[in-house]
């Protein structure tokens, strides 16, 4: 009381030499501030003067009690759509050959049917002997063949049509059969780019050997992506009504379905990029972390405030900051759920006449 007195009696005489305007007097703790210093009362509320409040560009706002649809987060990643990946593989073994142009690296754009390499078959020597010797007896075979057909065709008119014919088949017969034999020899199968896209993997080198059904390369056709996400229950039974990422710029999802096979205790759910521009695409990976706001059709009651207006207290709750008078302000612990990237849903802590302030929240946090 004392102190109190003693700070009313100098408050006084700096009135009568002209300085009231330039000390105020905190009654909490008995100390003396100048109007425009700002500082934490001892009950937790924060002073601010008003021209710090212009300074820091703090805004308030009483908020309407409106019904929203709830929205949750939750963890996800992208992932290649089957339909616009494609594998480059061989059926058989043999030896990469340069095509017409480089062998393709990663990050460069193909087309369907497109050449990529050459793959020249390699034969085991076993298998390669005996391919020379077929070879070598079909063209025995089919020098015969041709000779008995030249003499029978000049003994027309005595011989039989019927034998001149025969044998000119037979003899056209064991040509084909030295040809295809031949071919596999010296054959090479073209490796072809089965989708348009990007080169997302490769393993090719020029003279490499590949043996059957080996992976060389990965295409992949960025602009259709799917978004994955894990989630403790199906989000079938939670009616998802729209889905987008919280990234910047955001993505519109739509909801394909939801696995119904557990995976490490979780449940994995499916989304579809519904359009992406080209510098979104070039900003998607594959395996890249992503977070999803996802709208339900489940509604609550509340007050709508921006995401950056619920800040953390020193203890981690979750707090918003409302204006009780001219100059203080004082924290409220709230309850409240995603709304979407931007905005929050408040279902506990505020009632209807509470000025809460929606700009320069963390600002007031900092002051002590």
């Amino acid at each position: 009381m004392l102190i109190l007195m003693a700070l009313a009696s100098n408050v006084e005489a700096d009135a009568g030499h002209g300085k009231s305007k330039d000390i105020t007097t905190n009654i909490t703790t008995g100390r003396a501030h100048p109007p425009q210093i700002s500082y934490r009362l001892a009950d937790g509320s924060v002073y601010l003067a008003k021209e710090t409040q212009r300074r820091l560009a703090i805004r308030t706002q009483i908020p309407p009690l409106e019904h929203q649809a709830t929205s949750i987060e939750l963890a996800g990643r992208v992932v290649a759509d089957p339909s616009a990946t494609a594998r480059i593989q061989t059926a058989y073994g043999g030896r990469i050959e340069r095509a017409e142009r480089d062998i393709p690296l990663v990050g460069q754009m193909v087309k369907r049917g497109e050449t990529l390499a050459y793959l020249r078959f390699q034969a085991e020597p076993y298998v390669l002997a005996s391919q020379q010797a077929q070879l070598t007896e079909l063209q025995t075979q089919r020098r015969i063949a041709e000779e008995r057909f030249n003499r029978l065709a000049s003994l027309e008119g005595t011989v039989p049509r019927k034998d001149i014919e025969a044998a000119r088949l037979e003899a056209q017969g064991l040509r084909a059969r030295e040809m295809s034999v031949h071919q596999s020899l010296n054959t090479r199968e073209p490796i072809l780019a089965p989708i348009d896209g990007v080169i997302a993997k490769a393993d090719l080198v020029q003279g490499q050997v590949v043996n059957p059904q080996q992976v060389l390369g990965e295409v992949i056709n960025s602009s259709r992506m799917l978004i994955e996400v894990v989630s403790p229950k199906p989000l079938v039974g939670l009616g998802v009504a729209s889905a987008s990422t919280k990234e910047s710029p955001p993505l519109q999802l739509k909801f394909i379905g939801s696995s119904p096979v557990m995976r490490d205790g979780l449940i994995p759910s499916l989304f579809s990029v519904m359009s992406i521009s080209q510098h979104e695409r070039s900003s998607l990976s594959i395996g890249q972390p992503m977070t999803v706001l996802i709208k339900t059709q489940q509604y609550l009651k509340g007050f709508v405030l921006p995401a950056n207006a619920v800040v953390r207290s020193p203890s981690n709750e979750a707090i918003v900051w409302t204006k009780e008078s001219a100059e203080r302000f004082v924290s409220k612990p709230v309850i409240y759920t995603l709304l979407d990237a931007h905005r929050v849903l408040v279902t506990n802590g505020l009632d209807e006449e509470s000025r809460v302030v929606i700009d320069g929240a963390p600002l007031i946090s900092q002051i002590r």
